[in-house]
């Protein structure tokens, strides 16, 4: 496993890789040891981009690993346009799966692609942000930075 820390605005990122994809993203407390590859480094020049807002598309390879339900929410989330957002019950629906709001939900919060894979764009019905594995506060900071880039 190949690992790189990351400061950005949101707090320290961990990105870890395998030989061919990344395998996760996340926020974590303070930084450690990086052992980094070609993979990781290309992620994080990524990320670094998408934070200046010189980048809003991820083209590295991602590799998550989760139940096929989970998986199916990630994939349905990275279809969210950048500076958009999707509600737990839009995204449940375009699932074919209607009831599954809270279950989207929870697979949201069990995305190990911080960031790279964009649940935070999923609010609930109400109007209120639902949760996000790194906090509310960096939840509002990546919504209020996609919706300033967007034209």
């Amino acid at each position: 496993m190949y690992t790189l820390y990351i400061s950005s605005p949101i707090g320290v990122l961990k990105i870890t890789s395998d030989k061919g994809s990344i395998t996760g993203v996340a926020s974590v407390t303070k930084k450690g040891k990086s052992h980094p590859n070609t993979i990781t480094r290309k992620c994080a020049d990524e990320l670094e981009d998408y934070f200046k807002r010189k980048n809003i598309h991820f083209s590295i390879p991602m590799r998550a690993e989760g139940t096929p339900f989970q998986k199916s929410v990630w994939r349905a989330t990275s279809k969210i346009p950048f500076g958009k957002t999707k509600t737990y019950a839009e995204i449940a629906r375009m699932m074919k799966k209607p009831k599954a709001m809270r279950a989207v939900g929870s697979a949201c919060g069990k995305n190990p692609l911080l960031v790279t894979v964009p649940c935070h764009r999923v609010v609930g019905s109400n109007g209120g942000l639902g949760g996000f594995s790194a906090g509310i506060k960096n939840k509002k900071l990546l919504l209020a930075h996609e919706q300033k880039a967007v034209v």
